[in-house]
């Protein structure tokens, strides 16, 4: 059969290709912008008629413009949803539950490089829901903006069926699938999910500024999500022969390839090429990204494990936090009670930047939060540890920065608690003292 035979049998209506999933199905959706609006619609109308019980959906980043219908507060007890990440969406739809009986977005708690396997291995993914970018003249389709986990699960054997949108850039890289391993496609046009970048304030530009010293000609960059690493890339533009190897390929770091402070000549793995496993942003990045031969997406099994990130020298990750404590251990998702976001690809990163050959781990955040009534240093975590005390290198906040390698407890709180917020280092002083750390 040839390649457009095989792309006609296997086309169908979304209604169709989700009525091949079985009840007491394990899905798992694409992570962020590949995450397929008509299979979602589809899906959550098949769960709502009773047509699909028993069943699983996992998902990461989910937006709301692709994922609000199998998402909704009301199938919480027809579906059971489990989160990689929490992103606005299950954080909204928590706190709507909040106080009711609803079940509420299961978070599962894992490093970004290891969900492949974790989804293949340990929970026997059996479907995968994700969209695509339409196909080549040799049959395959590029996972676009969305390599991470959907390789993995695309090999395995599980069930795979596609949206192909033309909206969907054609990527380069470790990440094609062939139409012959498609059970079933979808057409289906609709503009991908915009993700505007967050207004930076001064105390991003600040913190972005300090960071930006720390950064030699020749690094390698990964940068986080949110307003500080946008920022660190801002003050970047004078910086020369920078690389990229990133699980996120962001606005921020395309400006710098645009504006040729990234060529990646100095890179010691994947030379030549910037490197990501997701990228998500704004419409101008989805066309950067487009048949752009200076880009490569590989799996997230590859880009986070930190023995392949220690492979380039000089690395340097800017992730950010929600709390340090005087120790210098990290939280970075879980606030006010309630999961914010998820463990991701932070730890990756730490290890495989600190392991590099010149290479540094930060770990930025602002000094207070709440309008600067709560300190972001504080005696103890009030959630889970994400970057352990024992991996955390370097932390920075808009007053300075400090670097945790080679200082004891009691050198570490000091050194925190000078670059915390002036009208709460007598509190830390003290809590310091209570914790006998002096």
């Amino acid at each position: 059969m040839t390649i457009d035979n095989l792309y006609t049998a296997k086309s169908m209506t979304a209604d169709r290709a989700v009525a091949l999933i079985p009840h007491g199905a394990k899905i798992v959706a694409g992570l962020a912008v590949s995450f397929p609006p008509a299979l979602a619609a589809s899906l959550a109308d098949r769960v709502r008629a009773g047509a699909l019980g028993d069943a699983i959906l996992y998902a990461m980043l989910a937006p709301a413009a692709s994922a609000a219908a199998i998402l909704a507060p009301d199938l919480g007890d027809h579906i059971r949803r489990v989160s990689l990440f929490h992103g606005g969406l299950e954080r909204a739809n928590d706190a709507l539950l909040a106080g009711g009986t609803a079940p509420f977005t299961e978070l599962l708690p894992v490093p970004f490089h290891q969900i492949p396997r974790a989804l293949t291995e340990h929970i026997g993914v059996d479907t995968l829901i994700t969209t695509v970018s339409p196909m080549d003249a040799n049959g395959y389709f590029s996972l676009g903006t969305d390599t991470d986990y959907a390789l993995a699960v695309a090999r395995s054997g599980a069930r795979l069926i596609v949206e192909v949108n033309p909206a969907m850039p054609y990527v380069h890289g470790d990440c094609l699938v062939h139409v012959s391993d498609v059970t079933a496609l979808v057409e289906h046009h609709a503009l991908l999910p915009q993700i505007p970048s967050l207004p930076r304030n001064a105390t991003d530009e600040a913190i972005g500024a300090i960071i930006a010293t720390m950064v030699e000609d020749g690094a390698c960059l990964q940068m986080g999500i949110g307003a500080v690493p946008d920022a660190v890339c801002a003050a970047l533009m004078g910086h020369r022969r920078l690389g990229i190897h990133t699980e996120l390929l962001s606005p921020g770091l395309v400006s710098l390839i645009q504006a040729g402070v990234v060529d990646n000549s100095a890179k010691t793995l994947h030379p030549g090429k910037s490197v990501f496993t997701f990228a998500m942003g704004d419409q101008p990045l989805y066309e950067f990204l487009h048949d752009n031969p200076a880009l490569e997406a590989h799996p997230v099994e590859h880009v986070n494990a930190p023995h392949i990130i220690a492979q380039n020298d000089r690395m340097l990750s800017v992730n950010a936090t929600l709390q340090v404590d005087l120790s210098g251990a990290c939280n970075s998702e879980y606030m006010n009670g309630r999961q914010y976001s998820g463990t991701g690809g932070q730890l990756d990163f730490v290890r495989g930047a600190y392991a590099s050959k010149g290479g540094r781990s930060i770990i930025a955040c602002h000094s207070t939060a709440a309008k600067g009534s709560v300190s972001r240093i504080v005696p103890w975590l009030d959630g889970p540890v994400t970057t352990p005390r024992t991996d955390t290198h370097i932390i920075v906040t808009e007053f300075g920065w400090a670097d945790m390698k080679g200082k004891s407890l009691a050198e570490r709180a000091r050194a925190l608690i000078a670059i915390a917020h002036p009208a709460f280092r007598d509190d830390l002083e003290r809590a310091a003292r209570e914790r006998r750390l002096f």
